[in-house]
């Protein structure tokens, strides 16, 4: 009997180990399928945006783009927004995350991260006219921010300073209120802000505080270590090539820092 119980036991461990085994991952289900789908916010100019002909563009399409065509595949964008980004790949409906993802001890609890390939400035950025310098000169204001953004992390664990937050759902609506006139002050990448005043010339935004730098890279659910080597290896490679720094530079105006660029 306890001879019978121990086969089985290891009859159960021998066939976990071979379905562990017989599971194809990530990268040999993106090769089989000839196709990779990518969560990219559309509604992030200039790292995501629709243009006249209804088609994606920006820093972050191109990029997507830019890596489906190197690696011989047929692109599927999956629109997404800052609070859906993770999701999206831990659910399967995304392969990876291509969209202003910022680096964070937090969430490379939950998922994977490539190695860098752009960077972005997180700042409070206000209208011109307002006299604000420091962080003291925000108090009493309202400050807009997308919700589940670093941005939103970063502020709301800022409870010493007292900051009042307005969370919208994506930077598509949070950058509609501050071009409407419902918010003064916008916590955001120093992109989006710059980009406030190319809608609204008359409500031209600036930066006012620097809340941090942050690498963005790709984002891969956790256990994909395969499929994780192979991005490594393609920013890399087009870091190097320069390829990434064109891609941000015509679309942010300005280079990627001087040590990403090699």
């Amino acid at each position: 009997m306890k001879r019978s119980l121990t086969l089985a036991l290891l009859g159960m461990t021998a066939l976990a180990c071979a379905s562990q085994a017989a599971r194809a991952d990530l990268l040999d289900d993106i090769t089989k399928a000839g196709k990779i789908r990518i969560a990219t916010d559309l509604a992030i100019p200039p790292s995501g945006m629709i243009d006249g002909a209804m088609k994606p563009t920006g820093s972050d399409v191109e990029t997507a783009e830019l890596l489906a065509k190197d690696w011989g595949l047929q692109l599927e964008f999956v629109q997404t927004t800052g609070a859906t980004r993770i999701p999206n790949v831990q659910t399967n409906k995304a392969d990876i995350i291509i969209s202003t993802l910022s680096v964070t001890p937090e969430r490379a609890k939950v998922i994977d991260f490539s190695k860098p390939y752009a960077a972005l400035q997180s700042v409070v950025g206000c209208l011109k006219s307002l006299d604000v310098k420091s962080w003291d000169d925000l108090k009493g204001k309202t400050i807009a921010v997308s919700r589940g953004t670093t941005q939103d992390t970063t502020l709301t664990n800022m409870k010493e300073r007292n900051l009042t937050l307005s969370r919208y759902e994506d930077d598509a609506t949070m950058v509609t209120a501050a071009v409407s006139g419902q918010a003064d002050c916008v916590a955001t990448s120093a992109t989006i802000v710059s980009q406030i005043g190319v809608k609204a010339p008359a409500r031209a935004f600036e930066p006012k505080v620097s809340i941090t730098n942050f690498d963005l890279a790709i984002g891969v659910k956790k256990g994909e270590p395969k499929l994780l080597e192979k991005l490594d290896a393609w920013v890399q490679q087009n870091l190097k090539n320069g390829k990434l720094n064109a891609i941000y530079k015509k679309f942010h105006g300005t280079e990627l820092p001087a040590d990403m660029r090699g």
